[in-house]
């Protein structure tokens, strides 16, 4: 089977209302592909930075190796980000995907994030007792279809820093 190596970093994020952040992730592949070796998702440490510090670090690892039968249904990673307060609260600050490049080498990727804005006796909810509102079916973020449906607003950008290694695509008559 032809094979697939992402290893890289999430390196951190900027642009966030919220200065507190930590970050859930994931990678999700076709029915063509099957995750060989590596994590298919985390999370990264809270990163407290300082005042007037305009980015966070995460410097979190990834590393995943796929084979796979076919393009369809390439690798792509999905983000959600959060913010912790000093009391310990989880608010969601953004969600965000991108697919893993499909040439070979290094790649540096700016993700951009966007909240739900939700309706507005949420956005007053959220206002006075905390709490942005949340997608119910998380799928929503990476996979195509309902999404357009939304009604969102820009959060942020997490980078990342990426190496693409593909493995045995011509042997395996798989295109790229």
């Amino acid at each position: 089977m032809a094979e697939l190596h992402v290893v890289g970093e999430i390196v951190g994020a900027m642009g966030f209302e919220d200065r507190n952040l930590f970050c859930k992730w994931g990678l999700e592949a076709g029915s063509m592909w099957e995750l060989v070796e590596g994590e298919s998702g985390g999370q990264t440490h809270c990163d407290y930075p300082p005042e007037g510090e305009p980015c966070v670090v995460w410097a979190h690892p990834v590393d995943a190796h796929f084979a796979a039968k076919s393009l369809v249904g390439w690798p792509k990673m999905w983000f959600q980000v959060w913010s912790m307060d000093a009391h310990g609260a989880k608010d969601l600050a953004g969600y965000g995907f991108a697919h893993v490049p499909t040439a070979a080498g290094e790649h540096e990727l700016d993700v951009a994030t966007w909240c739900p804005e939700g309706t507005a006796a949420e956005k007053l909810s959220a206002f006075f007792v905390g709490g942005r509102p949340r997608l119910k079916f998380e799928e929503v973020i990476h996979q195509p279809g309902d999404r357009f449906r939304l009604q969102t607003k820009a959060a942020g950008v997490v980078r990342l820093r990426l190496g693409v290694c593909v493995k045995d695509f011509d042997k395996y008559n798989v295109r790229h």
